[in-house]
């Protein structure tokens, strides 16, 4: 249960199980679209179930614009197969919003903009957001050493709460521990806790000096919602509740502290299975991800978000500043990494995927546009991955001089 910039060097999104195969939950794509053929190619599903479309406060994108945005969102969802998909973009020139495809393959329900949908890696923009907090608050710093507040990290002396939200401290991914996958997978509704997460990576060596390059690793989220709670001493669900999701009027996203998941809601289709079929993940823990990838939204909540995390309506601006500082993804052309944010040829946000679902969050300054996408499955058919396919072709409409290009 990764995330998807991990395709281009090493993901850049949330959380990926690893056992005898990879499990792989992208959180550094971009995902946006709908069903026609059914999750993986199994042919559930059906292209001929009808679209929703409904426009928030502000006037609908013109016609013109909307037929390119409906034809490439159609094209990308035949070529990935993915079951259903929940699309929003708006700007100056007004909204485009779709729910499109099949929310459920074993009775043909339609997808609906209302729905609520796991998030992923997402989650790591509001835990690096909760830390900053305290650093304007005086209550950390980010050049304090991870070993201040929590004993036991490798070289916990060396990494600081900076390197560990701009991925660059060199911890292992526990998500890519084989006994991980192989308890996760035992029981994909049981329930992990933070201490048990970083436990799987315990005592592994660095895989390079602490801010040397870029590397996504979930494990340096949970070792700062971690630091988050015992500075805040409080839970990270009250936490971004109260500092986080009320002044910004977001009632429609949730840290869940269990399995539970609101109505409405899609199935969600994943091959992150025992014996590698396609099965439903809808009512798995996400409690794996935790401060990495467990949160919950909808699509109206994530509009405002996404403007929120570029603005720094939360932060002091001098904060904010260091947050949006991006750092270049080696090997990746256009896209870098600042505080638990990423920048993809202009796209400031972040993308998520674990078991059944994905999802990009992202705002373009330059043109004030803002884009979310959510589908119901993260299987990928396609070596770029459904949500790096569907981005594209988004963005080849909306944005042409910024397109969006992260595989996931």
């Amino acid at each position: 249960m990764v995330d998807a910039l991990e395709r281009e060097g090493r993901s850049m999104s949330i959380n990926c199980v690893r056992s005898r195969r990879t499990l792989c939950a992208v959180v550094g794509a971009l995902v946006v679209a709908v069903g026609a053929t059914g999750c993986g190619g199994t042919g559930e599903g059906s292209a001929s179930v009808g679209s929703e479309s409904s426009a928030p406060a502000g006037v609908q994108m013109d016609q013109a614009t909307t037929a390119k945005l409906d034809s490439a969102i159609a094209e990308a969802v035949r070529k990935t197969g993915v079951p259903g998909a929940i699309v929003g973009v708006w700007g100056p020139n007004g909204s485009y919003v779709r729910a499109t495809g099949t929310a459920d393959t074993a009775t043909g329900a339609p997808m609906k903009t209302d729905f609520y949908s796991r998030i992923g890696s997402v989650t790591k923009t509001f835990t690096a957001t909760a830390l900053l907090q305290l650093v304007d608050e005086g209550k950390v710093g980010l050049d304090d050493p991870i070993s201040k507040y929590v004993d036991g990290v490798t070289e916990g002396d060396r990494i600081t709460l900076r390197h560990l939200a701009g991925m660059r401290s060199g911890l292992a991914d526990y998500t890519y521990d084989e006994q991980f996958g192989t308890d996760f997978l035992a029981d994909p509704k049981g329930d992990f806790s933070p201490w048990q997460l970083v436990g799987y990576v315990k005592g592994d060596p660095l895989h390079f000096e602490p801010g040397d390059r870029l590397e996504y690793s979930n494990t340096n989220f949970i070792l700062l919602g971690m630091v988050v709670e015992k500075v805040s001493g409080d839970s990270m669900t009250n936490i971004i509740k109260g500092k986080i999701l009320e002044p910004l009027g977001m009632k429609d996203t949730n840290f869940p502290t269990s399995n539970a998941f609101p109505e409405p809601h899609a199935q969600g289709y994943t091959t992150q299975t025992k014996d590698e079929t396609l099965g439903v993940a809808t009512d798995w823990n996400p409690s794996w991800g935790w401060a990495a990838g467990s949160m919950i939204s909808t699509l109206d909540d994530l509009r405002t978000w996404a403007h929120a995390l570029y603005k720094g309506d939360l932060l002091d601006a001098d904060t904010q500043k260091q947050r949006l500082q991006m750092l270049p993804a080696e090997g990746i052309d256009g896209v870098g990494y600042g505080l638990g944010v990423f920048d993809v040829q202009g796209w400031i946000g972040h993308n998520g995927s674990l078991p059944g679902y994905k999802s990009v969050v992202v705002y373009l300054p330059e043109k004030d546009l803002t884009m979310v996408i959510l589908i119901n499955s993260d299987v990928d058919t396609l070596d770029t991955g459904s949500s790096g396919v569907l981005a594209t072709a988004i963005t080849e409409v909306i944005s042409p001089d910024h397109l969006y290009t992260l595989s996931g």
